[in-house]
């Protein structure tokens, strides 16, 4: 029987050590309680602030989330880890250390009869043609080699940097935006016209919500600075859970509202 769990946008490493250590703590406990039944763990995205592999340096910290990781790996849990705006930089450490599989772009995937796409939802949908082109140079090789000839202690500072930065004047991540302007949601509704799934699941968002397409649903997993939610599938009807640091809770998300 396949139990898969979703979540996203974990973002450790922001806004302080303190607050990302905290919410590290919090995510191993998670992992803990999925390891119970899961047989894969998908992390969607932004999973870390920021994220940068040289050669032979990997940012320091996030120790507890790693060795949790390992732990399921070695018990026989597929780890899946898609590129979110922030960690679009992972190379091959994930999938050496801990056999993960990793998604430069959204998958489509099938449980329990249903169709599925999944992706952490950047540079989808209509509009923000500025973010879009941006993404492109990022994931080019020559963006990721002009930054790996630059020093770890200003590299990854610098990053960290523009990283908290492009979360300014986001006062509307909580607000619901109307149906015309969630461009997942209309990315969704495009999709379904062409190449009809029953699910998508995507991160980026940070709103967690379920909205009803044509023959289908998309869902947005939200985030872990508010929200602490997540999905499991183990049948033909994925469940959303809110974690509160110790155990899971049944979330209903809001349609068309925030929290």
């Amino acid at each position: 029987m396949q139990v898969c769990y979703f979540a996203s946008d974990f973002h450790l490493g922001a806004p302080s050590k303190e607050q990302s250590n905290e919410r590290e703590r919090a995510i191993v406990r998670w992992l803990d309680y999925a390891a119970t039944d899961a047989t894969d763990i998908y992390l969607v995205g932004d999973v870390f602030d920021f994220w940068f592999e040289y050669a032979a340096v990997i940012p320091k910290g996030y120790s507890r989330f790693f060795g949790k990781l390992a732990e399921l790996a070695d018990r026989g849990i597929q780890l899946h880890f898609f590129y979110g705006n922030h960690d679009m930089w992972v190379k091959q450490y994930f999938t050496d250390e801990f056999g993960m599989k990793i998604y430069a772009n959204p998958i489509q995937l099938t449980l329990y009869g249903k169709r599925i796409y999944l992706g952490h939802g950047d540079g989808l949908g209509p509009g923000d043609r500025g973010y879009k082109f941006i993404k492109l140079f990022l994931r080019s090789t020559l963006c990721q080699w002009a930054f790996a000839r630059i020093h770890p202690n200003f590299g990854i500072g610098l990053a960290r940097f523009f990283s908290g930065k492009s979360r300014e004047g986001s006062e509307h991540e909580h607000q619901f935006l109307g149906f015309e302007h969630e461009w997942l949601y209309q990315y969704a509704q495009t999709m379904q016209q062409k190449d009809p799934h029953d699910y998508y699941i995507f991160g980026h968002r940070h709103l967690p919500f379920s909205l009803p397409i044509e023959r289908g649903t998309y869902f947005n997993l939200g985030e872990w600075f508010h929200y602490q939610t997540f999905m499991k599938i183990d049948s033909e009807t994925p469940q959303y859970f809110t974690w509160d640091g110790q155990h899971a809770h049944s979330y209903d998300p809001p349609y068309g509202k925030g929290k």
